[in-house]
């Protein structure tokens, strides 16, 4: 389980509490505080999961790719924001290049 799993199931639930307590005292704005941080935390535990995935097909994959793979990976772990722009980036465009066809 990677630290970002970890945190996000802490801040999903820190959320949840945050709601309930919004809810609880009649304070909108707690409660939205807390609605926010559960899909923080919800999208924080996805990354980490999609990470701990491309970490076991690291592990399976040939001797000469496993270095630069683990780099990556390296990478996306300590700069989440940046690593799903840059996926999120090639996605749309890639989409793009397959509706041109």
């Amino acid at each position: 389980m990677t630290d970002q799993r970890i945190e996000g199931i802490a801040t999903e639930i820190g959320g949840t509490a945050q709601t309930g307590l919004g809810k609880l005292t009649d304070n909108p704005k707690l409660e939205l505080k807390g609605r926010l941080n559960q899909a923080k935390g919800k999208a924080q535990d996805l990354y980490g999961q999609a990470i701990d995935s491309l970490d076991r097909l690291v592990e399976r994959a040939p001797a000469d790719l496993q270095d630069p793979a683990r780099t990556g990976l390296d990478f996306a772990r300590r700069k989440p924001l940046l690593t799903t722009a840059i996926v999120a980036g090639l996605g749309l465009l890639l989409a793009g290049a397959g509706r041109r066809r």
